[in-house]
C-alpha cells in the first residue's frame, strides 16, 4: 500500500530526527570529555584571576597604607626601619608606589647630604620607563638642580629642552634652570624672555612666578603680569635653585 504524501513527510521528519540523535550521541561520545574538561579550565581559570586579582587588590592597599604611615613617621622623625620599608617597596610592581618610594629614597639622601647618592637615584627614577611620566620629568628637574653647578650651561638647556615649554607642568622649574643656564653663557636677552614667559605663566607657582619678575627686572626685562602676583620672600635656603639664581642676580 502506497504511504499518502503527509505520512511520507511524517516520516522523513521522525527519521531526520533519529538521524540528528544519532550524530549528537556520537559527537559527544567523542567530543563530550574534551569540551567538559575544557569548561572546567576555563572555570578554574576565571576563579583563578578572581583570586589573583582580589590578592593584587589587597597588597595595593597594604602598600599605600604602608607608604602613608612611613611618610606620616618622616613628618615626626626618622623611624628605625626607614630604609628597609623603602627598599622594598621601591621593588613594588605598581609604578606609582615604586616611584614614590624611590623618591623618598633620594629626598632623605639629599636631606642628609649624600648628594651622589641622591643624583643616583633621581636619576634612576628619570630613566625609568616604567614609571608615569610626571614622576620622571620631577627626579630629572631634582637632580639637574643638584647638579647644576658642576654641569655646563649648554647640558643643562639641553636637558631641560623638553620641560621648559609653557603648558608643560613643570614649565616654572625647568624654565628657571633653563634661563639661569642661559645667562651663564652670556645669553642675558633670551634669558630674560625665558623669565617673562615664567612669570606671566599663571599655571606656574606663585613663588616660581615672582621670583622670575625680580630676575627679569634685574635682565631689564620688564614681565610684571597685568595682575601682579604678590611678592614673597625668596627662601634660599629650601630652594634648590635659589642658590644659581642667587649666584647670578648680579650679573648686568
Amino acid at each position: 500500500m502506497a504511504i499518502a504524501p503527509q505520512d511520507n513527510t511524517a516520516f522523513m521528519r521522525e527519521v531526520d530526527e533519529e538521524v540528528r540523535k544519532e550524530q549528537a550521541v556520537f559527537f559527544w561520545e567523542r567530543w563530550g570529555k574534551w569540551i567538559a574538561g575544557l569548561v572546567i579550565i576555563g572555570l578554574a581559570a576565571f576563579g583563578g584571576w578572581l583570586y589573583w586579582s582580589n590578592q593584587q587588590t589587597a597588597a595595593a592597599e597594604a602598600e599605600t597604607e604602608q607608604l602613608a604611615q612611613l611618610l606620616e613617621d618622616l613628618n615626626e622623625g626618622t623611624p628605625d626601619d626607614v630604609d628597609e620599608t623603602l627598599a622594598a617597596l621601591a621593588e613594588s610592581r605598581r609604578p606609582i608606589i615604586r616611584a614614590e618610594a624611590m623618591l623618598t629614597q633620594a629626598a632623605l639622601a639629599l636631606q642628609n647630604g649624600d648628594e651622589e647618592t641622591a643624583v643616583e637615584r633621581f636619576g634612576a627614577i628619570a630613566a625609568d620607563d616604567g614609571l608615569p611620566q610626571q614622576f620622571r620629568d620631577l627626579a630629572l628637574i631634582r637632580q639637574t638642580a643638584i647638579e647644576f653647578e658642576d654641569m655646563e650651561p649648554q647640558a643643562v638647556i639641553d636637558r631641560m629642552a623638553g620641560l621648559a615649554q609653557p603648558g608643560n607642568p613643570w614649565f616654572g622649574s625647568a624654565g628657571e634652570l633653563t634661563a639661569v643656564a642661559m645667562m651663564r653663557q652670556g645669553n642675558n636677552d633670551q634669558a630674560g624672555a625665558m623669565f617673562a614667559q615664567i612669570a606671566n605663566d599663571e599655571m606656574v607657582p606663585q613663588t616660581l612666578r615672582t621670583r622670575a619678575v625680580q630676575m627679569a627686572g634685574v635682565l631689564g626685562v620688564d614681565a610684571v603680569p597685568d595682575e601682579p602676583v604678590e611678592m614673597v620672600e625668596e627662601q634660599a635656603v629650601t630652594d634648590p635653585l635659589a642658590a644659581p639664581v642667587a649666584a647670578e642676580e648680579a650679573t648686568p
